[in-house]
């Protein structure tokens, strides 16, 4: 011990506050946290590397493996005898993983000459904070083949499939298109996109530090090509309907047509033709007008084609019979302010003449005579003013207003076509009323293997019958159309000639238009012809549309193999006689 200054200096080993004693559950707490922490971290250990490693495993596996989209060949769409009009043929997307693609300015001339691509917009592509991008989709295998031989980092490649249409324009509006990747858009192609699609497949590989694939792992899940529709229409009939529409509209300088092939026993769609058209495998261009489908899409006043089922109405209720007079003179007939004319004035006829000589006068009399609602439920029977329901984009209802709201002069003009609006395709099954026996039977767009053999009932089978006899009357010299005869069949139908309505106003422009059926000894055909505008001289139904029917009806026959039921020499429409010869 030492003293300084009076003061008594302690060694450090014996300062006071060392001889303190802690208290002992102090000293043990912290032993027994210590070893609590190095148990728990050897048991995650375990459990990470022993009991469950899929974790470990999966996050190493993370940094090299992928699971790579195998895509699904869409399905085949052929006609009813299996020619394919819509076929997925292999193709292959280039993509970049721009992080990785750093390319020289050499490399990106050269990859652009390859993918025919502008090397500068190459360059914006790949100068983005994306992690993925495409630089071209569905190029030639050949092409890809030549980018892989590049082995730029970061360039990647997977297969898809483009789109092919063999027989082009011809089925366009029918088949439709897909896009890019791979999705209906029109037609057939987004009507059944859901079958048609399938279900994509799986691929495990491993990258490299670029994303190349260095080694392949092998096959998560195969995939599953979409399911072929096979069609009801018959590629050789189509081609009959769109070669001699493509005629019709050429010799008429028309806007725009239409014609549709309806099989009476089954309800397909045996061929559907609209002009203008487009060509399914040059879809750049792919807008507009060119891609309505108007058999579907566009509604026309139909004219003198509804004037049978007026008739039939009126036979129906037990108003008139195919015998019964009408007295149609002098041609006009005044239902308020309003005067309804004939084309060609005429003095009395039977109601058979009515159809005949298609008088306006006489079909207004005989609708006169039938209660308003008694008349719209017919036209909803038959279908007018409700969608066809056959999947299509753009279908409409067309027009038929409310029966409560008819004036006297509206059902006037709608018991001849005027004041009501149809499209193409409704007029054309409208139409198997008279070709079947009074009933009528949902259309299909797919093949139906077996006739159908009843469907909903609009007209008993006698008025059906008698109608029909009318029918085949319109097209027989004294008729409307005697240019829709066909050697060696027996053919019944109504042309229709009606003004275009623009702004509201009847226009100087008509929609000329022609339905029947054939043979009429066992209807098997319904045909539906509409040329729009048609302005070189001719205008008239019979005159216009009439022909186009013949045509595409005589072959479609004779294609199909139907025997004929009348004979060979068609009868001559009676000439006038000659001006005698002043002496």
């Amino acid at each position: 011990m030492m003293r300084f200054k009076g003061r008594v200096a302690h060694k450090f080993a014996e300062n006071p506050l060392l001889q303190m004693r802690l208290p002992t559950w102090r000293s043990r707490l912290l032993g027994l946290l210590i070893i609590g922490s190095f148990v728990v971290l050897i048991g995650r250990a375990f459990y990470l590397q022993v009991l469950n490693n899929d974790f470990l495993q999966e996050k190493g596996e993370s940094r090299y493996r992928r699971d790579i989209e195998i895509s699904a060949s869409r399905g085949r769409i052929a006609d009813r005898h299996g020619d394919v009009l819509a076929i997925s043929t292999p193709m292959k997307s280039i993509w970049a993983v721009p992080q990785v693609a750093r390319l020289t300015p050499e490399q990106i001339v050269e990859l652009a000459s390859v993918i025919e691509m502008n090397p500068r917009q190459l360059a914006q592509k790949l100068d983005t904070e994306k992690t993925f991008v495409f630089l071209r989709r569905q190029i030639p295998p050949a092409v890809a083949e030549r980018v892989a031989a590049l082995k730029l980092p970061g360039i990647g490649q997977d297969k898809e499939y483009r789109r092919f249409y063999p027989t082009g324009e011809m089925t366009a509006h029918m088949v439709g298109f897909t896009g890019v990747d791979d999705r209906g858009l029109e037609g057939v192609e987004l009507a059944f996109h859901g079958q048609l699609l399938g279900q994509p497949g799986s691929r495990s590989v491993i990258k490299d530090r670029r994303g190349q694939i260095i080694e392949d792992v092998g096959s998560i899940k195969p995939p599953q090509d979409g399911k072929e529709i096979r069609l009801a229409l018959d590629s050789k009939i189509q081609y009959l309907a769109y070669s001699h529409l493509k005629q019709a509209i050429s010799e008429h300088n028309a806007k725009a047509g239409g014609v549709v092939v309806i099989d009476a026993r089954t309800g397909e769609i045996v061929a559907l033709a609209n002009w203008p058209t487009y060509n399914p495998n040059n879809r750049e261009s792919l807008s507009g007008a060119q891609l309505r489908n108007r058999a579907l899409t566009d509604t026309f006043e139909p004219g003198s084609t509804l004037k049978p089922f007026t008739i039939a109405l009126g036979i129906e209720n037990g108003k008139v019979r195919s015998e019964t007079i009408i007295n149609c003179a002098p041609g006009r007939l005044t239902i308020g302010n309003a005067t309804i004319a004939d084309a060609h004035p005429h003095g009395a006829l039977s109601v058979a003449e009515v159809i005949q000589k298609s008088s306006n006068v006489g079909a207004a009399k005989i609708a006169a005579m039938l209660p308003s609602q008694t008349m719209w439920q017919m036209f909803d029977d038959v279908g007018f003013g409700q969608a066809p329901r056959l999947g299509f984009p753009g279908e409409v209802t067309g027009r038929v207003r409310p029966w409560k709201t008819w004036k006297p002069i509206e059902q006037a003009t709608m018991s001849y076509g005027h004041g009501i609006s149809v499209s193409l395709i409704q007029l054309a099954r409208a139409y198997s009323v008279f070709a079947r026996d009074g009933d009528i039977v949902p259309l299909s767009l797919t093949r139906v293997d077996a006739p159908v053999t009843s469907g909903a009932t609009v007209f008993s089978a006698k008025t059906a019958r008698e109608v029909r006899m009318m029918l085949e009357m319109a097209v027989q010299p004294g008729g409307t159309a005697p240019k829709a005869q066909i050697p060696g069949y027996r053919v019944a139908g109504k042309t229709g000639t009606a003004h275009k309505l623009e702004g509201g106003r009847y226009a100087n422009k008509y929609v000329s238009s022609f339905v029947g059926f054939a043979p009429v000894s066992d209807p098997r055909l319904i045909i539906a012809v509409m040329i729009d505008e048609p302005s070189a001289g001719k205008h008239y139904g019979g005159a216009v549309a009439a022909p186009v029917f013949a045509s595409v009806m005589g072959s479609s026959l004779r294609t199909l193999g139907i025997s004929p039921d009348a004979p060979l020499i068609v009868a001559e429409t009676p000439k006038p006689p000659l001006p005698k010869a002043r002496l």
